[in-house]
């Protein structure tokens, strides 16, 4: 067998299986609701987007922003820096009753920069890993940390070579 570069340890998500996912992650929060219910939904640009979408659709939670934070650039890692904050008037009480949601916690670098603006928020992923579990309250899907996740905005179909070539 061949070594592989880091990234080709992946694990391919299709539109179907996070949009599953997704609905597994609103299940979940639905009975993580303060007894007044969420007050709002806030993603984590970009990846939390269609996440974000889908559990507000299942709680009907019409109040929906972003907060952007970039801390990739292509596939490296670099350190996380806010670009955008939610609405000032969402995130009152230090985001008490607003879910945050992203696709994925990797290291937890990410989360940990909007923990720290919004402490009372509830945090919670679609995918984890070791290194950022800590980091979130409710996550479906647990993957190794040298694991790279591909997600179907990442995506093309085309064909594949089989492993083995033959007749």
């Amino acid at each position: 067998m061949t070594d592989r570069l880091p990234h080709e340890k992946g694990f391919h998500v299709s539109w179907d299986q996070l949009h599953r996912d997704a609905r597994a992650l609103a299940w979940r929060l639905q009975g993580e609701a303060p007894e007044d219910g969420w007050r709002a939904v806030v993603a984590i640009t970009r990846g939390g987007m269609a996440p974000a979408m889908i559990v507000s659709r299942e709680l009907n939670i019409r109040v929906v922003d972003t907060v952007s934070v970039k801390s990739y650039d292509k596939m490296t890692r670099k350190e996380a820096h806010l670009i955008k904050a939610p609405a000032a008037d969402i995130m009152t009480d230090g985001g008490a009753g607003v879910l945050i949601i992203d696709d994925l916690v990797d290291t937890g670098k990410t989360l940990e920069l909007v923990r720290a603006l919004y402490p009372k928020a509830h945090y919670a992923t679609v995918y984890a890993k070791p290194k950022g579990k800590p980091m979130v309250e409710t996550y479906i899907t647990e993957v190794s940390q040298d694991t790279w996740i591909f997600f179907p905005w990442d995506l093309a179909l085309q064909y594949v070579e089989p492993y083995r070539a033959g007749g």
